[in-house]
Order: C-alpha cells, then sequence, then structure tokens
C-alpha cells in the first residue's frame, strides 16, 4: 500500500515540476523575419532620393545595415528555395523558376525546410497573413519552394498566436515592391534617379517613382509591424531581420545577375533583453559579403540550434560565425516561359557572369516582363526609331556576352563590360576558375536544361497544373497550396 502510495505521489511530482524544454528556456530570442519582394536597396538610409521610409531608416539606426548581402538567385522562387534551406538552389535541383509544382520532387536526404529545423529545436513557427485590429492588410504567407513540401511546414499563420508561443520564429511577407504596383503617388518622377541603361523618359521615370511609392507603402506597413511588436510587449525580446528576396523590380534588375537583380537590403535589430553577439555592433553598418543562404545556419545558431551537417550557408555572427566570405554567387536558369543559364561570382569589387546561353537576346520574349513592366516595351520602340544610347542599346541586342567582367567600384552600373581588356585578364581568369570550381563542388543541377514542353508550361510537368501551385499557404490546411488551371487554359 505505501509502495503504490509513493508512485502516486511521485506520478504527481513529476507532472507538477517544471519541465527542462528549449521551448520553456528563457534565454533564446524570437526571430522575426519581414520579408520584402522585388526590393533593392532602396531606403532612405541607403542613400536613396525622393523616398521616405522613416520607419526601416530607425530600425537600421538601432540595429545593423547591410551594404553587401546578395540573393543566390534573381527570382523569388530559387531564392526563397535557398534561404529557407540554407542552401544553393542549383545544389538541390530548385533552381528553374515555379519547378516541382506537381511532380512529388522532394529536398535531398538532410535537407529540410528551416523551421523544421527550428521545431525540432523548441521554436513554434508561424508564416503571418492574419494581422490583429486595427491592422487591416494581411501577410500574403508566401512559400513559393520549388520542391514539394508534405504537411505543415508552419504552425500557423496568425500573429495573436505568438506571444503564447515563445520563442518563435515568424516572418511576415510583403508583396507593395512587387508589381503591379498600386500605392499612393508620393515620389516626383521628375526628380528620381534613373540608371544609365535605362532611357531618360516619362514611361521610365514614372514607372521608377512608382516603385519608390511602393517602398514607401511597405515602409509604413512594417511601421506598423514594429508597433504591434512593441505593443505585445514582444520587442525586447525579438530579433528583427528585414531584407529583400531577390533585386529591384526593373527591366534589368530582377530575373538577371547584376547587383541590380541580386543586391538587396538587410538590416537586423538585436533585443535588448540579449547581450548583442560578436560581429554585431548596434547603429553600425556592415560591408562584408553575404549571401542570403547565411540567414538560415545564423538564426539557428542564435537560438542555440547546431548547424545541420549538409547546409551550405555559413554563420556570420556571434561565437560560431566563420571567416568573412571571400565571394558570394548566384544563379539564374528558366523563368516562367524564358530559358536561360546564368552563373555569377562576385567578390568585393567585382564581378564576372557565365552566359552558357550567349545566342538567346536580353529582350528574349517573357510575357510577364512584356505586361508588368513599360520600360520593357520601351526600350524596343525606342530601338526600332534609332533613339537609344550605346548603354540602352546593348539591352537590345540580337545576342548578349558569353562572359562579362565588371569593376563595381568604378562602375557601379556594370555598363562597361572588361572581359575582353587584357589588364584585367588575371582578374577575369581567377574568377572564371572560382566560378567554374563552385559550378563542380556544389554539383549544380542546373548543367542539363529543363524538357522544351515543360519550358512552355513554365514548369508544369501536367497540362492541367497551374504554376502558381504552391505559391502561398492555403488558408485552411496551412499547407502549400494545390492549384490547377481552368479547362480554358489547357
Amino acid at each position: 500500500m505505501k509502495s503504490r502510495f509513493f508512485s502516486l505521489r511521485l506520478l504527481v511530482f513529476l507532472l507538477l515540476a517544471p519541465m527542462e524544454s528549449p521551448a520553456a528556456d528563457p534565454r533564446r530570442p524570437n526571430i522575426l523575419w519581414l520579408i520584402a519582394e522585388d526590393f533593392g536597396q532602396h531606403l532612405g538610409s541607403y542613400g536613396t532620393r525622393e523616398v521616405s521610409s522613416p520607419n526601416l531608416d530607425a530600425l537600421a539606426k538601432a540595429g545593423v545595415r547591410y551594404t553587401r548581402f546578395f540573393t543566390t538567385a534573381p527570382v523569388c522562387s530559387p531564392s526563397r528555395s535557398a534561404f529557407m534551406t540554407g542552401m544553393y538552389q542549383t545544389t538541390i535541383g530548385a533552381h528553374n523558376h515555379r519547378s516541382h509544382r506537381d511532380d512529388g520532387y522532394a529536398l535531398p536526404t538532410g535537407v529540410r525546410v528551416l523551421t523544421d529545423w527550428f521545431r525540432d529545436g523548441g521554436y513554434f513557427t508561424a508564416n503571418v497573413r492574419h494581422m490583429p485590429p486595427p491592422i487591416q492588410w494581411k501577410g500574403t504567407a508566401k512559400t513559393d519552394w520549388n520542391f514539394t513540401y508534405n504537411g505543415k511546414p508552419f504552425d500557423s499563420d496568425r500573429w495573436t498566436d505568438l506571444k503564447g508561443h515563445q520563442p518563435f520564429f515568424a516572418q511576415v511577407n510583403f508583396q507593395e515592391t512587387h508589381r503591379a504596383f498600386h500605392a499612393p503617388k508620393h515620389a516626383d518622377p521628375a526628380k528620381v534617379q534613373i540608371p544609365p541603361y535605362y532611357p531618360d523618359h516619362a514611361v521610365t521615370r514614372e514607372d521608377w517613382a512608382a516603385y519608390l511609392d511602393s517602398a514607401m507603402e511597405l515602409d509604413r506597413k512594417i511601421g506598423l509591424v514594429l508597433q504591434r511588436l512593441e505593443s505585445d510587449g514582444l520587442a525586447d525580446n525579438t530579433l528583427v531581420v528585414f531584407f529583400g528576396d531577390n533585386g529591384q523590380a526593373h527591366v534589368r534588375g530582377k530575373q538577371f545577375c547584376y547587383d541590380s537583380g541580386l543586391l538587396v537590403p538587410l538590416i537586423i535589430r538585436w533585443p535588448k533583453n540579449f547581450p548583442a553577439p560578436k560581429h554585431f555592433q548596434p547603429g553600425g553598418v556592415d560591408d562584408r559579403l553575404l549571401a542570403a543562404i547565411d540567414l538560415a545556419p545564423t538564426m539557428l545558431d542564435l537560438a542555440g540550434i547546431s548547424k545541420p551537417a549538409k547546409m551550405q550557408g555559413e554563420i556570420f555572427l556571434g561565437d560560431h560565425a566563420a571567416a568573412s566570405r571571400q565571394y558570394v554567387f548566384g544563379a539564374r536558369d528558366r523563368c516562367d516561359e524564358t530559358v536561360f543559364r546564368f552563373r555569377t561570382v562576385r567578390d568585393p569589387r567585382f564581378r564576372y557572369i557565365r552566359n552558357f546561353t550567349p545566342e538567346r537576346p536580353f529582350l528574349q520574349a517573357n510575357e510577364y516582363k512584356e505586361k508588368q513592366y513599360p520600360v520593357w516595351n520601351l526600350l524596343k520602340e525606342l530601338h526600332a526609331a534609332g533613339k537609344l544610347t550605346p548603354e540602352q542599346e546593348a539591352l537590345c541586342a540580337s545576342a548578349m556576352p558569353a562572359e562579362e567582367l565588371y569593376d563595381i567600384e568604378a562602375d557601379p552600373h556594370e555598363i562597361r563590360n572588361l572581359a575582353g581588356s587584357v589588364e584585367h585578364r588575371a582578374v577575369l581568369e581567377r574568377l572564371r576558375g572560382v566560378l567554374e570550381k563552385w559550378i563542380e563542388e556544389s554539383n549544380d543541377q542546373g548543367r542539363q536544361l529543363e524538357p522544351p514542353d515543360v519550358a512552355r508550361r513554365r514548369g508544369a510537368t501536367r497540362p492541367q497544373t497551374n504554376p502558381q501551385s504552391g505559391y502561398n499557404l492555403d488558408e485552411r490546411s496551412l499547407e502549400p497550396t494545390r492549384l490547377t488551371l481552368p479547362a480554358r487554359q489547357l
């Protein structure tokens, strides 16, 4: 009898005793990612005129602003497939835009979506769609991965679930800087700064001003999120990370492997209730070369979760930070129905691009850009009329260079190709060799192009598949969406 009574008391004690679990550990910060679409470094804190971005500028002042943060792809789905796994999209077969939406393609063994690693480590995860009143807009809950994920990649899509589930890893995705632009007008088209490879024309200026207007609307909404974080009592315990999923939504930006397509903002604010890690100085500016795939292992490490063995990204903050990168790499493959294959490497000064499809023109047919980018069509019109400068004419050529080399310090717009320069031969050969080595060592899966019929269907292997399938989370199941085309479009 005494033995049964003792066992009962022991059971009650164990049930009531505090549990030692990662989820209950107050020493670990919450992590909030604020992700902009198709956005370059066009904020006041980065020196852009005609844009007012007080909220993100204040975030940069309180945190660290990074000047050389590059995505590994210049379009959303391969880029997101990369930074959400910490792997090069070319290594994991996720390099073609909106691919593997209907063929059951799985990630390689040992590679997982970042949220799975976080959940194993005791974190709650959310891709926030629903914001609490008085905020009336929704996050996009975007995923857009080029592989099949079975089940729920996030635990919730509601902001109100965060406070009661700490520590959390959450993200809010913002559509504003993705076309079509729809923000209130603020920027003066006459005062915006136009890159020299675009015509200085009313159409160009209006379009660029609309992009900056969208940046201002993005800043306004981020301000509301940061205010809510504060009013919920979460700000002092939450690491805030703002960045773009790929480069700017302009003709020579998104989808192309120049700085304009790969260089994006990164701002990190450290929470007050935690000591700042090594390599982080609040109010500072960090010029190190960073790749977007470095976010995954860095966030895990800051949460006390070991970097997975296969993860290619490098830790850049804290005690386990790797040595500074010498190079960052990028790749572009099929986008929509348009097939190119570019590979690029960037060091602190030079960018080298290898084009494996040089016979195809820069303005190769692309329905998305023809419909959404007015300067795309303007270039064609002014080319036919003989009204373009040499820098602008280069975009209308019937073919592209097989190799490009740019001195970013002397030529930040990347308009003077030095690939044929005797003076720069050593740089060309060095970067060519570095890129070739990366292609081999990273096991680039893009060496074999997709079948032409798959490319024509924009990545779908079945005629009925909507290429937008998997774009975001389903409202009810919280699984990536599964979409089919209407019968009239088959």
